[in-house]
């Protein structure tokens, strides 16, 4: 798997495959800065070499995976949106909508908190 596309490809359902296809165009458009990279078969952003923001699925979610740092700073939104959470993640249900709100600040803090890092990770 090198692509995006390649990792769309994997999933079954066409909605699902339509609605994490959707937020991948969203995130392309809203921050053209960002690097597109398969690692860890999860797709993923990066900026300069560190890591933004990835992507997993499941049965019934998909996974938006930050850092902990970025999950910790938006924990009570994430909450208000109606979204869980772990330490790592947290999950959209396939039938929620999506907050692009939250997205784009949680990949705007991630893209300055990082600035300086020369790490992938934290």
């Amino acid at each position: 798997m090198e692509t995006f596309d390649d990792f769309l490809a994997t999933m079954d359902d066409p909605e699902q495959r339509a609605k994490l296809a959707d937020v991948f165009i969203w995130v392309r458009e809203t921050f053209p800065e960002l690097n597109e990279r398969i690692a860890w078969n999860q797709p993923m952003f990066t900026d300069h070499g560190t890591f933004i923001i990835a992507f997993s699925v499941a049965k019934a979610h998909f996974a938006v995976a930050p850092e902990a740092v970025a999950l910790e700073q938006f924990a009570d939104r994430i909450k208000e949106s109606g979204y869980t959470q772990t330490k790592q993640l947290f999950r959209i249900k396939w039938n929620q909508a999506v907050d692009f709100e939250l997205l784009r600040d949680i990949i705007a803090f991630n893209i300055q908190d990082k600035a300086d890092h020369t790490s992938f990770w934290r």
